[in-house]
């Protein structure tokens, strides 16, 4: 009869006591190992302190490897062998922890004599028989453990919220079970109290709650790692795809696979480039997922092949197969794929080439970013610990103050190399670190004396501050220095209020110095480098940058496909829409401008819109230039309008490579475009419900009150860009009032008659809606194609006079300079890029 798993576990354990002496050895080895593992400091309360990196560092300690794992094999054995003897069933988890073990490697040749093993496999251990079995408590796993229980916003990502949940709370009972084992670890008989019969069962007791513990919290890390192995699965096999298909294209492989006999020496270094990438992924895959991860991927990779010559038949070469694969990624046979992300260089030096007064208040960072969210998580961690490890440092009965006043020396050092020549020398005076010692050493927890070190720095920091923050800058520090002093007055929690007052006052102050730092540095490079930058230099820096992500031009259609996919769309449309942007400008030209036509809604009433001249720009601005019509300059502007028009939000995966850079930028001028439409279809939806009541509001009146509205939703969406229905019907009911001096009864019938009109004409499908989209639309062409001078504010004041909208028109103008600008970098950046796709 086959004996079970847990069986031959309990054989192989008490086999492995193949070299042990007796029980009271073994109990003495045991406590040996405890020992050495806690020696290291490595427990709930000292991890929760650690900053994450010094953590992530620990963990990687081999004297910390060696002890862990020497502990765990021991508390195995432990456990299966008082199983065992209790006669208690052992839970097999076995199929858990084969995703932690090695894979066998892959051998072309046949397996060599025995004997050979593969040295990277250190979770593996010998049985008795020869085979080779994981460990019950795998070492990766226990220490991840640690690492989830104390930062776990670091360790986890937001994917799978239910199962990052599922294992915080799993993590944290294995960590107290392992913790509180670890504790009654029994000496020899008769050394210690406890060690009686009944110690000895309570041990066995905590060991079975051990286990427990540890198989809830295995199942639920494996149920998190499959989730995320499986996504990074997804991006190995899209890479895998790309590479086959970029070598497809530059190689001219034919459908029957072979590449043409005339392969140049470029051609066949990059197939084996190709062929020596796709190995390392297919390694990666097979220890992520083994053999059937390898399948999917050879699947994939074979539709991917399928589709491209298919499409290549269908007279569509690589648009389609492309067009479905992500966006490219970098292969790195250490540290595996990973997106290049836009460093911080490329950020400065694409602001710079930006900044000529058309910014529109936009930071192209990458903030936002998965990968910014995790260091933002990261780095909040590592702050909350530092100053937690300040507080605890000068509190109880013999508080240190030696961390408080190194923290007041990088104040008064930092504000020492900020300042001009004339003001050092005051500073190191006010700043005065022996006396400061002196204060804190006699037992005083008198805050007067670094009060007024506080107060000093603040006032210094102001100083040294752009004169604009000054106003914010004042209310800031009064604000600190108020509830300074209110907190002076009450305790939280055991903590005296000096220490909150110290730590509260000094981590404000470092903030603002840190600030002020990175201003004058910004500027001190934007002094230097602007002018240089802004030159050929800034261009040709970005291309490198992109050229290293993306490849050469020749590559474009296989590593571009999103921007190939902009370009055909724009190709499609480009003739069309630059025909009717000629044709408006045409009747600007002959007209002097468009006729002020409001349409009529539902109701049947319509009225004229009140004469206004159309916005005209400053006194010698020029704006930004106007289209002359060149083929790649009008295909960017109009596909840049394209993705901004769209009332689907930009994502990074579905925006074309070369706009990365400027995906905030694009996003913020999306959403101005979407609350232009807002506000037009409600200054038109509040013209026409007054116009449609009996009695008909005076000209004056009428406009007064579309004025106010005006006002209002501006304020409204400016400060909060989603604001909801209700907000802005709120605020359609406000503006109205002033009309007739309705009574209660009149607003509630207005409100009610508003609310449904307007949530009626924002609906996509809406007559109305698309008459104001369009409108809007055709008001940013005219000035991303005719240019932010007269010429585009005139087109932009026409088209949104047909809607009575012309209020918008300096709005529509500042957006689309955005626009504008965008498209004329990028052309010069990327141009020989757009070329190769054209």
């Amino acid at each position: 009869m086959a004996m079970s798993a847990a069986a031959e576990e309990v054989t192989a354990a008490a086999k492995v006591l193949r070299n042990l002496h007796d029980d009271e050895s073994q109990s003495e080895t045991t406590l040996a190992l405890v020992q050495a593992y806690n020696s290291l400091g490595i427990n709930e309360d000292s991890v929760k302190n650690m900053p994450f990196e010094n953590l992530a560092m620990s963990m990687q300690s081999p004297a910390l490897l060696k002890a862990v794992k020497a502990l765990l094999d021991r508390l195995e054995i432990r456990f299966l062998i008082s199983q065992s003897a209790a006669s208690s069933p052992v839970e097999n988890v076995d199929h858990l922890l084969k995703h932690f073990s090695s894979p066998p490697p892959r051998r072309k040749a046949p397996p060599s004599r025995k004997g050979t093993t593969r040295a990277a496999a250190p979770e593996r251990s010998a049985t008795s028989s020869g085979t080779s079995r994981s460990p019950r408590y795998s070492l990766r796993v226990v220490l991840s453990a640690y690492m989830i229980v104390a930062h776990p916003s670091a360790v986890l990502s937001q994917q799978g919220e239910g199962e990052a949940q599922q294992l915080m709370e799993s993590a944290a009972i294995f960590v107290k079970e392992f913790e509180q084992l670890t504790k009654m670890i029994p000496d020899r008989p008769g050394r210690l109290p406890d060690a009686t019969a009944a110690g000895e069962r309570s041990f066995r007791a905590q060991l079975a709650n051990f286990d427990r513990a540890w198989c809830a919290y295995l199942y639920r890390f494996v149920a998190w790692k499959v989730k995320d192995a499986r996504v990074l699965e997804e991006d190995l096999v899209r890479a895998a795809c790309k590479l086959e298909l970029s070598m497809i294209q530059t190689c001219k492989v034919t459908a029957d696979g072979q590449p043409p006999s005339n392969l140049t020496h470029d051609m066949k270094a990059i197939r084996q480039q190709v062929t020596d990438d796709q190995k390392l992924l297919r390694e990666k895959v097979q220890q992520l997922s083994g053999d059937a991860g390898i399948e999917r991927m050879n699947t994939a990779i074979s539709d991917a092949r399928s589709k491209f010559f298919e499409a290549n038949k269908n007279g569509s070469p690589s648009a389609a197969p492309v067009a479905n694969v992500s966006t490219p990624l970098s292969i790195d046979s250490s540290s595996g794929p990973a997106t290049k992300l836009l460093t911080e260089n490329e950020q400065m030096v694409n602001e710079m080439l930006h900044q000529d007064g058309s910014a529109f208040g936009v930071k192209s960072d990458a903030a936002g970013t998965a990968e910014k969210d995790f260091e933002k998580r990261v780095r909040e961690t590592t702050e909350k610990a530092f100053w937690d490890m300040v507080t605890d440092s000068i509190r109880g009965n013999k508080p240190d103050y030696s961390q408080l006043i190194s923290l007041v020396k990088e104040v008064r050092d930092s504000l020492h190399e900020l300042a001009p020549k004339q003001w050092k020398e005051e500073i190191v005076e006010n700043i005065e670190l022996e006396i400061l010692s002196q204060v804190l050493g006699s037992g005083s927890q008198d805050a007067q004396y670094l009060g007024q070190i506080l107060q000093y720095s603040l006032d210094m920091v102001r100083k040294l501050s752009a004169a604009a923050k000054e106003d914010e800058m004042k209310k800031s520090h009064g604000k600190l220095l108020s509830e300074l002093a209110a907190s002076s007055e009450v305790s939280d929690n055991g903590i005296s209020s000096f220490i909150i007052a110290v730590i509260k006052g000094l981590r404000f102050i470092m903030e603002e110095i840190k600030e002020l730092q990175s201003e004058v540095s910004k500027a001190r490079i934007q002094m230097v480098m602007q002018p240089i930058i802004r030159g050929s230099t800034g261009v040709e820096y970005l291309q490198k940058a992109f050229a290293d992500r993306y490849g050469p031009p020749g590559n474009a259609s296989a590593s571009l496909p999103l921007t190939l996919q902009l370009i055909s769309t724009s190709k499609n449309v480009a003739e069309s829409e630059w025909r009717e942007h000629s044709d408006s400008l045409s009747t600007i030209t002959s007209a002097g401008q468009a006729p002020a036509i409001v349409p009529v809604l539902r109701a049947g009433h319509g009225a004229p819109a009140v004469g206004q001249p159309p916005s005209s720009p400053a006194p010698g601005a020029s704006g930004q230039p106007e289209c002359k019509g060149e083929k790649v300059d009008k295909l960017i502007r109009i596909g840049l309008l394209q993705l901004i028009s769209s009332m689907e939000g930009l994502q990074m995966q579905s925006t074309p490579e070369s706009f990365h850079i400027n995906l905030l930028r694009l996003r913020a001028v999306q959403s101005e475009f979407q609350q232009v439409i807002v506000i037009a279809t409600s200054m038109l939806i509040l013209r026409q419900v007054l116009m449609a009541e009996s009695s008909k509001p005076a000209p004056a009146e009428l406009e007064n009150s579309i004025s106010e509205l005006f006002k209002a939703l501006v304020k409204i969406l400016d400060s909060s860009p989603d604001a909801g229905t209700e907000e802005i019907v709120e605020a359609m009911v406000r503006a109205s009032a002033s009309v007739g001096s309705p009574s209660e009864e009149k607003i509630q019938a207005r409100r009610q008659m508003i609310a449904l009109v307007f949530l009626k004409s924002i609906q996509p499908g809406d007559a109305v809606f698309k008459m104001v989209s369009r409108a809007v639309y055709c008001a940013f062409r005219g000035v991303a194609l005719g240019g932010s001078g007269a010429k585009g504010q005139e087109l932009a004041d026409a088209a949104l006079r047909r809607v009575g909208a012309v209020k918008l028109v300096d709005r529509v103008v500042k957006a689309a300079e955005v626009v504008i600008k965008v498209a004329t970098v990028s052309e010069k950046v990327h141009g020989p890029w757009y070329n190769a796709l054209m």
